[in-house]
């Protein structure tokens, strides 16, 4: 068995063999590259060239808010997603008259991510606000809707999980009769979200436990808890019962999911194929150049269709 010094003498000559080959593939990738910059601009509905994702994917309306939402469902539809989420009711028809759905319907209420359902006192505004949610969702035959737990603003965990089981589980009624999902997010509060309180997955999955209920589930989102945790597949492998949607971005930065970044989305992908899961995964990235939004959100696309 050779040893690592010879592995490495070894490597090195195989390297220098390798590196003409190397030079012309990089030249061939870069004019490939500046093809695709000159083809595609904002707003424009380009041809694909992607496989079909085993996995039902969905872009979420926020990270492309700069482009009408009438172009980006036109392009949503041309790579091969099936939705559109993280929108209201107003825009529903606009997705609609693509054929896509939304995969996830933004939240109720006018509380925002810090005002969540940790607090017993926004329970009045809450339940009534997702009611009327829910049945708006049901209309469209459509899975989920999200909602979050507030900002701990000085509450201790375990308070947290027992005020929002106390006001989730006035709601599962009307959730369950109506084949709803409500689906709470996990956010970093590292980067994005100081102090938001489900930000790792243990809590999480504790909270659905104490709702008890089928129609109350995690939406993981991979960037948020590769920022909090990491070990995302083995995570997702072992809590994946407890999870209903899933969101893509790249870490650091939220930008593509893409060289630039540490995770490898197809490895995560394949994890969450292999589950059994049979809902969405939504891109949520925010692309480094706008003008090139539809390259992005196709390339991810591609990495997605494991």
């Amino acid at each position: 068995m050779p040893t690592r010094r010879e592995f490495m003498q070894r490597s090195a000559v195989v390297g220098g063999a390798l590196a003409g080959l190397g030079a012309v593939g990089a030249s061939t990738a870069c004019a490939t590259g500046s093809a695709m910059e000159r083809a595609t601009s904002e707003g424009h509905v380009t041809r694909a060239a992607a496989k079909a994702s085993t996995i039902k994917q969905s872009v979420c309306r926020w990270c492309f808010n700069d482009m009408p939402l009438d172009d980006l469902a036109a392009n949503a539809k041309r790579i091969g997603l099936h939705s559109v989420e993280l929108i209201g009711p107003a825009d529903f028809e606009t997705i609609k008259k693509h054929g896509l759905m939304c995969a996830m319907v933004s939240q109720a209420g006018p509380g925002g991510i810090p005002k969540g359902w940790n607090r017993v006192d926004n329970h009045s505004w809450l339940i009534p606000a997702y009611q009327e949610r829910i049945t708006q969702v049901a209309a469209e035959k459509w899975p989920n809707v999200i909602c979050f737990s507030g900002n701990r603003d000085g509450l201790g965990d375990e308070e947290g999980l027992a005020n929002c089981a106390k006001g989730l589980k006035q709601l599962m009624p009307a959730a369950e009769q109506a084949g709803v999902t409500v689906c709470m997010e996990l956010l970093n509060s590292k980067v994005n979200h100081p102090d938001y309180q489900c930000d790792h997955t243990p809590w999480g999955v504790k909270l659905v436990q104490m709702v008890d209920s089928p129609r109350f589930r995690l939406l993981y989102d991979i960037y948020h808890m590769q920022i909090m945790e990491g070990d995302v597949i083995h995570t997702i492998r072992d809590n994946h019962q407890h999870i209903a949607h899933y969101h893509t971005a790249g870490v650091p930065g939220r930008h593509e999911i893409d060289e630039s970044q540490e995770l490898f989305y197809p490895a995560v992908m394949k994890a969450i194929v292999d589950t059994g899961y049979t809902g969405y995964v939504a891109q949520e990235f925010v692309p480094v150049k706008k003008e090139l939004g539809m390259v992005s959100l196709e390339d991810a696309y591609k990495r997605c269709a494991v």
